[in-house]
């Protein structure tokens, strides 16, 4: 089975919903954001202090290049992990990526529950996180295998549907193999 990778806005559940995934799977969990401070020392929300957002995008970049490169894992990714193009190609190409969507309602609701998301720091954050799923909805549902809601959805459901679309993504894409491996060459 291929590692999978999830992606979505904050507030989706990703860690959540990754890290009950991987004790279902047997598998390794990671979050490129808290590796990213592990590696650094530090938090995330001090990175953006000392070195902005493009400072951190490019450390994500990195880490994102080496957890793909793992076998069999489950990886949750930051909200924004998906901007970049190369962290686009190495997710789709390295794994089975699914997007886990939320509604605004939801997703304001969990992230107000904690003060260490540095891009809702300032301003209104329903504006912000509005327009940030104005311009990466599109984003992620380009990038993404697969795509399951989460709002309003107990885990071990988004966890069940998930491991039932992988098994069923996989299983598709095996039978397509191997038909293309069979079909003569002209």
């Amino acid at each position: 089975m291929a590692s999978i990778f999830l992606i979505g806005p904050m507030g989706a559940g990703k860690t959540t919903v990754g890290k009950h995934l991987a004790r279902r799977l047997c598998r390794p969990f990671h979050d490129s954001d808290r590796e990213i401070e592990a590696a650094c020392g530090v938090d995330i929300p001090t990175i953006f202090d000392f070195e902005g957002e493009p400072g951190f995008r490019r450390r994500e970049a990195r880490m994102i290049d080496l957890m793909t490169r793992k076998q069999n894992i489950i990886l949750a990714t930051g909200g924004g992990a998906v901007l970049r193009e190369e962290n686009r190609q190495r997710l789709h190409s390295r794994g089975i990526v699914v997007f886990l969507d939320v509604n605004i309602d939801v997703q304001i609701e969990r992230t107000s529950r904690t003060n260490t998301r540095p891009l809702l720091q300032h301003g209104d954050p329903r504006a912000t996180l509005l327009e940030m799923s104005r311009q990466r909805d599109p984003i992620y549902r380009s990038v993404a295998h697969l795509h399951v809601s989460t709002s309003r959805q107990r885990h071990r459901r988004v966890v069940e549907r998930i491991c039932r679309m992988v098994e069923k993504y996989e299983r598709d894409n095996s039978r397509q193999a191997t038909v293309s491996a069979s079909t003569p060459k002209a």
